[in-house]
């Protein structure tokens, strides 16, 4: 693998990726737009931090030798994931190296605007003593707002619970009654604002928290409010807050992050003596965390280039070594069953729908989801399809997706079960895992049957007649096709005894006029080729 990386990297996280066989560095720091446009389809994976700017303008511009970004740190604003997820790349962050130094600098900040310790030191650089103009506020018995208890949020929550502050998050990803190992209340965002002596924000920046903390959520706030934001520029609105301050609604703010960095110095956030502190985006500034995100990234790029293994992504679903072993038949088994549908199924689908039983229903089954989707619109897409992409394709041919998890009678200690709802009807396929972990198909609509979902194979409606497969085999035999595995079935619970279904494995692709000419034998009902 061939990786750029931009923004630098930790000389530790250099080292692991330089020392890999399979592993090709070139860094550039600094590079300019348009050289990073220039060279990047060079690569296969870009490495970057805040600085290079993956929009949607470079991301289109990339072919299918790029398969990877990694964004060293957790924001991944700088990145348009969307247009990544169509072209089939992986996004992924390292969410946790940095999460310690950023919940320390949030408490930093918070001890800052309490105590008005960077005024009072500018003051005492001018040579003034001014104790009484920088009267503080005891934070004991406060209360604290939360928004976004992830990894950094909880370690901010328990930091604020030892200074003995009560704890108030919300988060709409997490249950209310889930519950946490350190004393905080889940309120709803409104409770967040109207109850708070201290607000901190710490989730990404999407259209759903872009000027979350604006006009409408600071006139429900408390009076002498104080509003920390060291999570993503944009989430707090400038403009507004300043207006807050002149009209005495907010008591202090602190900023790390800004709507535009490096900001605009004219702005009026930067007049507000003593009421706003700021530092340049220091958050994951310290010498631990710029080496454990340079570590994770690493770590994380050899762990995908030696075994396939996706973590810490941002647009699919990630899973260890050890869940991908165990999950990696399923998997099979789920693209198989797609594939097969896609292959089989040509009119318009309106829904998919995947049903899990028995012991496969207890994994998480969104991989396989995925992985069936991306199965079935395979043989129909001209361009690739990939777990990353195959959401955004269905969602985008208006394929509703649906899962669910079932109780069923079924003879199998487990069973993945595919449905599609299309135009000409409803048709299902089932299968579950043999033996050495081989995948099996054993329903087929209503036909069970006992299929492995290997090469070539024909699938032949025909009369229920004596004679029937031996005109097959003739057929296939004056051809020089062999027949490597055979299964008959008649439908389940049918009166209909005029037909039955055969499932022929045949050692090479069976051509064109040969399926015309098996299909009009007047014996053949139907007759489809499927090659997995």
């Amino acid at each position: 693998m061939k990786i750029l990386i931009t923004d630098g990297l930790s000389k530790e996280g250099l080292e692991l990726l330089s020392q890999h066989p399979n592993i090709e560095v070139d860094l550039r720091k600094k590079i300019e737009r348009k050289e990073l446009k220039k060279i990047i389809n060079n690569y296969n994976a870009v490495i970057i931090r805040s600085a290079t700017k993956m929009d949607k303008e470079i991301v289109e511009s990339l072919n299918d030798n790029l398969k990877l970004i990694g964004r060293a740190g957790i924001g991944v604003d700088n990145v348009d994931v969307r247009a990544a997820s169509k072209k089939g790349i992986i996004v992924m962050n390292t969410p946790s190296a940095n999460a310690i130094t950023t919940a320390e600098h949030t408490i930093a900040l918070l001890f800052s605007l309490a105590r008005n310790t960077p005024q009072a030191y500018r003051s005492m650089k001018e040579k003034k003593w001014e104790r009484s103009s920088f009267q503080g506020t005891e934070l004991y018995g406060k209360t604290f707002g939360i928004i976004g208890l992830g990894n950094i949020g909880r370690l901010v929550a328990e930091r604020a619970v030892g200074l003995r502050m009560k704890v108030i998050a919300h988060d709409p990803y997490i249950s209310k009654d889930i519950k946490l190992n350190i004393p905080v209340e889940l309120v709803e965002m409104d409770e967040i604002f109207k109850r708070s002596d201290v607000i901190t924000v710490h989730t990404p920046l999407t259209a759903g928290t872009r000027d979350l903390i604006s006009k409408g959520s600071i006139d429900l706030m408390k009076n002498g409010v104080i509003i920390i934001n060291c999570a993503r520029g944009g989430i707090v609105n400038e403009k507004d807050i300043v207006e807050g301050i002149k009209k005495g609604k907010i008591g202090g703010v602190a900023l790390d992050v800004f709507e535009s960095e490096p900001p605009d110095f004219k702005s009026p956030i930067f007049n507000q003596d003593n009421k706003i502190i700021f530092t340049p985006h220091l958050g994951a500034s310290t010498q631990e965390a710029q080496m454990k995100v340079g570590i994770a990234m690493a770590e994380q790029i050899i762990e995908y280039v030696n075994d396939g293994v996706v973590t810490n992504a941002v647009n699919m679903h990630s899973m260890s070594h050890d869940i991908l072993t165990e999950m990696q038949p399923f998997l099979e088994l789920s693209e198989k069953l797609g594939n097969f549908m896609g292959q089989i199924c040509k009119s318009g689908v309106k829904e998919i729908i995947l049903e899990y039983s028995g012991n496969v229903s207890e994994m998480n089954v969104a991989p396989l989801t995925v992985s069936a989707l991306k199965g079935y619109l395979s043989p129909i897409m001209s361009a690739p399809v990939t777990y990353v992409n195959a959401p955004l394709i269905a969602e985008e041919r208006g394929i509703k997706l649906k899962e669910a998890k079932v109780t069923s009678e079924e003879d199998f200690s487990s069973l993945v079960t595919l449905i599609i709802k299309s135009e000409s009807g409803d048709f299902s396929v089932s299968g579950s895992i043999f033996g050495k972990k081989e995948p099996r198909f054993t329903k087929w609509n209503q036909h069970t049957i006992d299929v492995i979902p290997k090469g070539n194979v024909l699938i032949i409606e025909n009369d229920d007649k004596p004679g029937v497969i031996g005109l097959l085999g003739d057929a296939l035999g004056k051809r020089n096709i062999n027949i490597g595995r055979l299964y008959l079935s008649r439908k389940n619970n049918s009166t209909d005894t005029e037909s039955a279904l055969a499932f022929i494995s045949v050692d090479s692709p069976v051509s064109e006029e040969t399926l015309e000419n098996i299909a009009n034998l007047p014996q053949v009902k139907s007759i489809e080729q499927v090659i997995f």
